[in-house]
């Protein structure tokens, strides 16, 4: 059964970076989809970046030239690089993964695998 647990949450003023991680463990073969989450209280979970298998990336439009999805597949590890960060980016952030092709791959109910979060607050 695969497992993510996340890390490198916390707290930053606005301008600010972080550089969250994911590391997977217990599965025999390669994830086809990882992605970035996010969810505000009281909003629905978000797309932030995608990356599949062969290392095609989609970002959200508000994520475009402020974040960096990356993946290193040696040590099981999904990443996200957080530059220029906002307050609105506040949230608590979450790893997923499909071990199946899916079409719209910021679309959070199509991921079937994810970890358990990590908080991301941004102040003004």
């Amino acid at each position: 059964q695969v497992q993510l647990q996340e890390s490198g949450g916390g707290s930053v003023q606005s301008g600010g970076s972080l550089r969250l991680s994911c590391v997977a463990s217990g599965y025999t073969r390669s994830n086809y989809c990882m992605g970035w989450f996010r969810q505000a209280p009281g909003k629905e979970r978000e797309g932030v970046a995608t990356i599949d298998s062969d290392g095609r990336t989609t970002y959200a439009d508000s994520e475009k030239g402020r974040f960096t999805i990356s993946q290193d597949n040696a040590k099981k590890t999904l990443y996200l690089q957080m530059t220029s960060l906002k307050p609105e980016d506040t949230a608590m952030y979450y790893c997923a993964a499909s071990t199946i092709m899916i079409i719209e791959p910021l679309s959070a109910p199509k991921y079937t695998i994810w970890g358990q979060g990590t908080q991301v607050t941004v102040s003004s």
